[in-house]
């Protein structure tokens, strides 16, 4: 797991020992990547990195040159290899880490966000309850965009919870839905 493009290109990124952190490939985070260069301006912007995991998509989006990165999660190994990865590609200045569930990282947010990068446990049924309270705390920034990343098996409809889906990509059992 390495950063692909940009400031902290080539870093490897700390990786977890086992199986309990899912972190996207490099295929799948480039594919990401690139449609959200179709869709908004990176540079500049403030992202979230909701079940963030080691970090990997937000610190790509830094590396690329958004201006601020939200990392939540919950797990303590999670949160102990985020912080040792935000360290190392030295981006403290530029991101906050917000501990707890995805609920209580939204409501402890006081910045509406031009990207939201979701990569929530896969078959738990989180995204609606996340695009519902993104929506209900007007979290998203005008213009802005959601990034899910989700099985193929959990199909998500044209339109939740009241922002509509503009792209969806297929890679192998992992789909990314992109909603505005």
């Amino acid at each position: 797991m390495r950063i692909i493009a940009g400031d902290y290109k080539g870093r490897r990124l700390y990786s977890p020992l086992d199986n309990k952190i899912r972190p996207t490939t490099d295929k799948v985070k480039e594919a990401i990547f690139s449609i959200l260069n179709s869709h908004v301006e990176l540079v500049g912007s403030n992202v979230c990195d909701l079940f963030a995991g080691t970090g990997n998509l937000g610190l790509e989006a830094l590396s690329r040159g958004a201006e601020h990165c939200w990392f939540g999660d919950s797990s303590r190994d999670s949160l102990k290899l985020l912080r040792e990865n935000i360290s190392y590609c030295r981006a403290e200045d530029y991101s906050t880490v917000l501990a707890g569930d995805f609920r209580k990282v939204l409501g402890r947010m006081n910045t509406p966000c031009d990207i939201f990068l979701l990569d929530p446990p896969y078959n738990k049924g989180l995204l609606p309850e996340c695009f519902e309270i993104i929506r209900r705390e007007e979290l998203l920034a005008e213009d802005g965009v959601i990034v899910a990343e989700h099985r193929k098996e959990e199909v998500l409809p044209e339109q939740l919870a009241d922002y509509v889906k503009i792209k969806e990509r297929k890679y192998g059992t992992v789909v990314i839905s992109i909603y505005g």
